[in-house]
């Protein structure tokens, strides 16, 4: 029987709610829309998933990316070029670029520009993008990090957990403390990324609950990686739900059945949907915890070609009733 909803209940629920206390109780007609319609939120793609793609034909890239459905976008560098030109392309497709992965360190595609480096460079570059968002992907390496000969880079990202310790991040919540003062009053607003490393435990506590102890919640917010938060054998609507109010991006990505609970930045993934992954829970549960911006991302390796993975992905969100 459909559920019918009094003018006077309807006004208290808005009161008391807002449009979240909608997406948690709907109409039976809002229930027929999906979650990112009810939200009045674009399904966003972090470009990451895409590999080097973008870098070959960035017009063309993008191009598919809006033909699939994606409206907004997280890039993982500049791909190489100004960040006026890569905004011009996304204007050109019809999307919208809303943050920027920026690391701390220099290395390949990082263009030049890292979070360390002058805060007026960096609001310039994301306000020629037209984003808001500077993200730290990873923590602090250590000025030496090198692999060592034979050894794989997971084993040498654990290694140089371990040995750093404790301070490894508060060193990392330091300096997101200080890029977060310096560059809110310019109008971007810094996050961090977390992998599955952050969970590696460091006595009684490990690299996580340390970053949101440390980091101020006024100047630092949280992108979580629903997959490597799975990885690391959490609950993702559970962890959610406990860090309420940090959380503001979310990497929506998925992982195999198979996927093995470890800290070493070892995955095995699938596109959203067909994997375990329980995305009706998960959503609402981010919406509810203070995510606005929800980026579709997949780590390799991929049973499907890239695009193919984004489609099937962007397909079972834009229907997913949640």
């Amino acid at each position: 029987m459909p559920q019918v909803i009094g003018r006077r209940a309807l006004l208290a629920g808005m009161a008391t709610g807002g449009a979240f206390a909608m997406l948690q109780a709907p109409s039976a007609a809002a229930a027929r829309k999906s979650f990112f319609e009810r939200a009045g939120l674009p399904v966003g793609l972090q470009t990451y998933t895409l590999g080097d793609e973008p870098s070959r034909d960035l017009d063309a890239t993008f191009a598919r990316i809006a033909q699939i459905g994606y409206r907004e976008l997280e890039l993982p560098n500049l791909y190489g070029r100004k960040p006026a030109e890569v905004r011009q392309a996304a204007d050109r497709a019809g999307l919208k670029v809303s943050s920027l992965h920026l690391p701390a360190m220099s290395g390949p595609g990082a263009a030049g520009l890292m979070l360390t480096s002058a805060p007026s460079e960096i609001a310039d570059a994301l306000g020629a993008l037209g984003a808001t968002r500077a993200v730290m992907p990873i923590f602090m390496f250590p000025a030496d990090f090198r692999p060592r000969t034979g050894e794989t880079f997971q084993v040498a990202i654990g290694r140089s957990v371990a040995a750093g310790g404790p301070d490894l991040w508060k060193r990392t919540a330091a300096l997101l403390n200080e890029k977060g003062a310096a560059l809110r009053p310019l109008g971007i607003n810094v996050g961090y990324h977390n992998h599955n490393v952050e969970f590696a435990p460091i006595g009684a506590t490990n690299g996580w609950e340390i970053l949101v102890k440390e980091t101020d919640p006024a100047l630092v917010h949280f992108e979580v990686d629903v997959g490597w938060i799975a990885t690391a054998g959490h609950d993702p609507a559970v962890f959610l739900k406990q860090h309420k109010g940090r959380v503001a991006q979310l990497h929506v990505k998925d992982v195999a059945k198979d996927n093995a609970v470890n800290y070493a930045l070892s995955m095995k993934p699938a596109e959203v949907g067909a994997g375990v992954l329980d995305w009706a829970r998960i959503l609402p549960a981010a919406y509810q915890a203070g995510v606005r911006h929800f980026y579709v991302e997949q780590e390799p390796p991929f049973a499907l070609p890239r695009m193919e993975a984004i489609t099937r992905s962007y397909g079972y969100l834009a229907q997913l009733k949640a």
